[in-house]
């Protein structure tokens, strides 16, 4: 398990998650890339799947004869665009105006057409609503997952956490590795996450919690502060995420 705080480096890249090296265990490379207006960026992979998801600006995706194009004007306010291809493939981003994108790539033996997700394809739920006096309620963009890329290793989505409210709630786990990439709308917005025994880390804007199989985690964010996190899954081989989730025994009576 792992809390951190990464910085972006002199070129605009700031590291999640690399599988031959930084938080290995997560079986991903992660990245979140920011790119300046004109600038276009390439990704090619021999055996790993790829995704890219806009957070914020206006670009050009493309592979193959495959084009999409879209804008964002933020995560807290907009909805996402992605892409998404298999290996052997060649990714392109072209920024029509300063952009943030999160670059997301896994080893994966099978082969599909690549597909790019429009705001129109990304599958919206209210979560917990009418739970706890509304204390757990969240916004739930889904992009992929086992239900509808069920050829694809990687489950990507987005929770948008209402201002003074817990999500990931009940607190609990699943065999599979995920990361959560966090946005915040003020450099002095805060939150936190608690992490297997109630292991508090304090959430600020681009942090990044990286939570092996098995570990329960639970997020809280202040009045007044929404929070945005892009949630990242890995399946395992043989066991894919299918909204698996195995609540802390602990917790299991509000369930009933």
């Amino acid at each position: 398990m792992a809390f951190n705080y990464p910085k972006f480096n002199k070129h605009g890249v700031k590291t999640l998650a690399k599988m031959d090296g930084k938080n290995k265990d997560m079986l991903m490379d992660i990245l979140v890339v920011k790119l300046k207006a004109g600038q276009s960026i390439t990704y090619s992979e021999k055996d790993k799947e790829m995704c890219v998801l806009l957070t914020e600006g206006n670009v050009e995706m493309s592979c193959g004869e495959l084009t999409g194009k879209g804008s964002r004007t933020g995560v807290f306010d907009d909805l996402p665009i992605c892409m998404h291809v298999s290996k052997n493939n060649t990714l392109t981003i072209k920024a029509f105006e300063d952009s943030e994108i999160i670059y997301l790539a896994t080893t994966n033996d099978n082969t599909f057409p690549a597909k790019f997700y429009d705001k129109k394809d990304v599958i919206r739920s209210v979560s917990c609503e009418g739970l706890w006096e509304n204390t757990a309620v969240r916004d739930v963009n889904t992009i992929f997952d086992y239900s509808n890329a069920p050829y694809s290793n990687l489950v990507v989505g987005e929770v948008l956490a209402r201002q003074g409210r817990w999500w990931s709630y009940l607190p609990h786990s699943h065999p599979q590795p995920e990361v959560y990439y966090y946005k915040m709308p003020t450099p002095e917005a805060f939150g936190a996450c608690f992490i297997g025994e109630m292991e508090p880390h304090t959430v600020v804007d681009g942090s990044v919690g990286c939570f092996p199989g098995g570990k329960t985690h639970v997020q809280v964010t202040a009045p007044g502060y929404p929070m945005y996190c892009c949630w990242m899954i890995r399946h395992l081989d043989g066991n894919p995420w299918d909204k698996t989730r195995i609540v802390d025994p602990r917790y299991e009576y509000w369930e009933k």
